[in-house]
């Protein structure tokens, strides 16, 4: 039996594993374990999501916590260290996206020489200003195998060298999650809980730094979209909520909620008109259902989802003029919820690879 570790750490994280952890465990020559660092550790960015995807407890919890990048990243390397070389040792350690625990996990891995496989492998922003993207690049450094959501990614790989035969196509594992759940979601019905109409709201997510950590830009971005007239929900990440209750003012229309569980939160977007946001993720999920979104950010990872998806760059100067010319494209090839079947089945064909 191969123990395979699945590294979450935020809640992106909880979402991507949830479906490999559901097929992993169907078969009979694995023992797949979660590995929860505790990036994220509230209920509403935590247990929330392991209550809707029917996960069970962590197999194990680092406690790792909060903190700067480099302390986040250390106490992460130092505990999942010793759980390899005093309670599990494991055959492979997927690990998942772009967030600290991903870097970390990947290199006391690799100092242990254990297997890594990256989900979501090869994206790139080509923008070394953040964090996640310093992430992506050094866990691709030294990963195993790597498994792509997008051709464009494979393409990223192999400009840096990584052997063409390391890399697999397997589609979005985020659209699985979504598949997963989605009849759900669609009983839900979220919005009608705050007495709004299908179609006749925007919802709006703000977390990374060069948005929130700055009052002067937070306010700004406020300001600029007091020109909506539809009401506007805005899910607050925790990063957020400390700068944005030191704001002059907020818009009448907008509505301010705390985050909430996976299926609460696609319900939502779900209906919605269109989406604002800095997420990576939401790009994703709302080109696969075809719902505009407007991605405050200069760069993004993700360049399918504006080539042939739903998404579009925005910036202050032109958001407003955006929102007016909304797209809805069409999902990128594999993005159909069988993203965790391929992967079960590249990891059988390859099981003597793990030690």
């Amino acid at each position: 039996m191969k123990i395979i570790h699945l590294i979450c750490a935020a809640r992106p994280n909880f979402m991507k594993i949830a479906p490999l952890y559901h097929a992993l465990k169907k078969e009979t020559w694995c023992i797949p374990q979660i590995i929860h660092t505790g990036q994220h550790y509230d209920y509403q960015m935590s247990q929330a999501f392991f209550d809707d995807f029917e996960l069970p407890s962590p197999h194990y919890h680092l406690n790792s916590g909060s903190g700067t990048h480099a302390e986040q990243t250390a106490q992460t390397m130092i505990a999942y260290e010793s759980l390899c070389l005093k309670e599990s040792r494991p055959d492979l350690v997927i690990v998942v996206g772009d967030v600290n625990a991903t870097l970390a996990c990947s290199i006391a891995a690799k100092k242990l020489h254990l297997k890594i496989a990256h989900l979501e492998a090869g994206l790139r922003s080509f923008d070394r200003t953040m964090p996640e993207e310093i992430n992506r690049l050094v866990t691709d450094s030294i990963s195993d195998f790597y498994w792509t959501p997008s051709t464009d990614a494979n393409d990223n790989l192999q400009h840096e060298g990584v052997p063409s035969q390391k890399i697999q196509f397997v589609g979005n594992i985020m659209i699985d999650t979504y598949c997963m759940m989605q009849e759900k979601i669609k009983l839900r019905g979220y919005a009608q809980s705050l007495n709004l109409n299908h179609n006749e709201y925007v919802v709006l997510t703000l977390h990374r730094p060069s948005n929130v950590d700055s009052k002067e830009t937070l306010q700004a971005i406020i300001d600029r979209l007091r020109q909506i007239q539809l009401p506007i929900v805005f899910s607050v990440h925790p990063r957020t909520r400390k700068n944005l209750q030191q704001l002059s003012s907020i818009p009448s229309n907008m509505i301010l909620i705390d985050p909430l569980s996976y299926i609460d939160f696609m319900s939502l977007i779900s209906t919605s008109a269109y989406v604002i946001s800095d997420s990576g993720g939401i790009q994703e999920e709302t080109t696969y259902l075809g719902i505009p979104c407007f991605t405050l950010r200069n760069t993004t990872e993700r360049p399918v989802t504006t080539l042939i998806g739903s998404n579009q760059l925005v910036n202050l100067d032109n958001i407003i003029e955006k929102i007016q010319q909304p797209k809805k494209g069409n999902p990128p090839p594999f993005w159909d919820g069988k993203t965790a079947e391929r992967i079960v089945q590249l990891l059988q064909r390859n099981v003597g690879l793990m030690t």
